[in-house]
């Protein structure tokens, strides 16, 4: 998915494998989750979700957080501590991911003004878009 701006907002993979290991946790926050019935396969619905996560030791001290989107069969977090963000789901033949990031620090020209929480980026047209369309993913015949 590009805006009409040049940004790219997500990006559907299919074919691929599974999602990270969990061989460490962190921090975590949940904005939005919604799960997407047209998805379930073997008794699993995968859910829309838009979180992130806290980084320990950022690579940028300047971006100490990690904010995602997209569909995962991955549970949901609880407690204080999460795995990595995994978005990834069921998709014949093997799975498929669809996801992008919000980036408070975004400086693409054309990109809404003044977006810099995760909460106000909730709020704006191309967040709208880009969970709508995630959402009304179905595989053929559904």
């Amino acid at each position: 998915m590009v805006s009409d701006y040049g940004k790219t907002m997500a990006r559907l993979r299919t074919g691929v494998g599974p999602g990270p290991a969990c061989t460490a946790k962190s921090q975590f926050m949940v904005y939005d989750s919604a799960p997407i019935p047209a998805l379930a396969r073997g008794g699993v619905t995968p859910r829309f979700s838009y979180e992130a996560r806290v980084n320990a030791t950022p690579a940028d001290p300047g971006k100490p957080n990690t904010f995602a989107y997209g569909i995962t069969s991955a549970p949901a977090p609880t407690g204080t501590e999460a795995c990595p963000i995994s978005h990834v789901f069921a998709w014949p033949p093997r799975s498929a991911s669809f996801g992008g990031v919000y980036d408070p620090f975004d400086t693409t020209p054309g990109k809404p003004m003044h977006v810099d929480t995760p909460e106000v980026y909730m709020d704006t047209a191309e967040y709208k878009v880009i969970k709508q369309a995630m959402m009304s993913l179905r595989p053929t015949g559904k």
